[in-house]
């Protein structure tokens, strides 16, 4: 397997610290608010991944943090006039809903920022002993000059960072690139004690120690937005490095941006919509597919028509499970289909290159509904249509989506219709086309023709 590692600048092929265990991080939100779909792809990007590890073989360890304590999130208090706990709470609920919602799988472990505030101040105190850090009026400050490898991860040069452009000119800090480890206290914000005075954690400290407390000094992968290459993830490298030596993680990666109108989605733009909302008018396997559709490392523009196409798409793969009558499959998996499987592990091999992937599922989809091949063919090929589709999260509530009233001779008849229809069409008798589908739909039967065949269901 392949896998683009930002560390490095290219793609490597990957190779577990432990042979058969994969040790994952990704970050998780800041819960101050619902979470937009653009961060949603991120969520989505790497639960797929997880999915994909586990389908080769391997038990994976995934963490997720929750960063429950922030300064949105303190800001959104004073708005909302409640404790910070009880919006870190309710967000933090809302999260795990929407996230369940989209079909994403609970992490092996979710831990919160506030549950490991003594190891931040241990790991903050051990940084300073080694002369990493230092305190300053009840801050405490990571020292970017005293870390040789400080911007391996971005690429970004600390003699770039001037006072006063790219970084917040802050005169008790040594250098304009160090970054704040401990926030001293400010009226009317939650404080912990510690040996610098009363104050909160950084957010680039929380993630680091999070990390290693679940997965170790060095674990596998480690991912993200793109936008957190710099500067969380440099900074999070950096206390690392600083704290054992050795890197927080083997392998990086990180999903590109979902645009709207060309521009980054994001809640200061104004210009997000979050997946709560998205949820109630497209399916979660839609925005699945619209995310999956392309390589994750790629930019993606949202828009509403897409997402529509994405709904089709996926609808169009229940409708091969309609054709080929899966419930009624009992027949179990053989190899007549192997070299769908092995184009199937060949892409996402490629640095999980997902839209390959979903090629191969509208092959498989095609077969199920082809009605010129023998029946056990076209079984085998719905078979592994779900089992390859449930690595990419599809499929997790198969039996309710394919129950429905038709009886069974109601569905042969309209196949039988349908295979008329493609017929006429291969034909050229537009008129006879025309009439089948025009006497499905006064029935309240839709039809949609696509590159893959004709797909319908019944009008809602």
């Amino acid at each position: 397997m392949q896998i683009y590692n930002q560390l490095k600048r290219r793609k490597e092929e990957f190779k577990p610290i432990k042979p058969g265990q994969v040790k994952l991080y990704a970050c998780g939100p800041t819960v101050y608010s619902y979470f937009h779909i653009g961060n949603a792809r991120a969520f989505v990007t790497f639960d797929v991944l997880r999915r994909y590890l586990e389908f080769r073989g391997y038990k994976v360890d995934y963490v997720q943090n929750i960063t429950d304590i922030d300064d949105k999130i303190i800001a959104q208090s004073i708005d909302e006039g409640i404790p910070f706990s009880e919006i870190a709470a309710k967000y933090s609920r809302a999260f795990v809903e929407d996230s369940t919602a989209l079909g994403i799988k609970t992490p092996t472990h979710q831990p919160k920022a506030t549950d490991v505030i003594e190891d931040i101040i241990a790991a903050i105190a051990a940084q300073i002993e080694k002369g990493y850090a230092y305190e300053a009026q009840g801050d405490v400050y990571f020292d970017t000059s005293a870390l040789p490898e400080y911007g391996t991860l971005s690429g970004k040069k600390v003699e770039d960072q001037m006072a006063g452009a790219r970084v917040e000119e802050n005169l008790r800090k040594r250098n304009p690139a160090d970054f704040t480890l401990w926030k001293a206290s400010k009226p009317g914000e939650p404080v912990w004690p510690s040996p610098w005075g009363e104050g909160r954690p950084g957010w680039h400290t929380e993630c680091v120690v999070m990390s290693r407390k679940y997965l170790g000094e060095t674990f596998d992968i480690h991912g993200g937005g793109i936008d957190l290459i710099f500067p969380h993830h440099e900074n999070e490298l950096a206390q690392a490095l600083a704290l054992s030596g050795k890197p927080l993680a083997n392998y990086w990666m990180h999903n590109g941006f979902l645009n709207i109108d060309g521009e980054k989605m994001s809640k200061s733009l104004k210009n997000f919509f979050t997946a709560r909302d998205i949820l109630k008018e497209y399916s979660a396997e839609a925005i699945r597919f619209f995310f999956l559709s392309k390589h994750y490392r790629s930019p993606i523009d949202f828009s509403r028509e897409i997402i529509e196409e994405s709904e089709r798409a996926v609808a169009n793969f229940y409708s091969a499970l309609k054709c080929v009558d899966y419930k009624g499959i009992t027949a179990i998996p053989d190899d007549s289909c192997n070299q769908h499987k092995e184009a199937f592990i060949q892409a996402m091999d490629d640095d999980l290159n997902t839209a390959k992937a979903l090629a191969v599922l509208f092959e498989l989809a095609h077969q199920a509904k082809n009605t010129q091949l023998p029946q056990p063919q076209r079984e085998q090929a719905a078979l592994l249509l779900v089992q390859l589709g449930q690595v990419l999260g599809f499929f997790q509530d198969l039996a309710s989506k394919l129950c429905d009233s038709l009886p069974n001779l109601s569905r042969q008849l309209i196949e039988l219709l349908v295979h008329y229809r493609d017929q006429a069409r291969a034909n050229k008798d537009w008129a006879l086309s025309d009439r089948i589908r025009d006497d499905l739909a006064a029935l309240g039967i839709e039809l949609k023709d696509t590159p893959e065949g004709c797909a319908w269901n019944l009008k809602e």
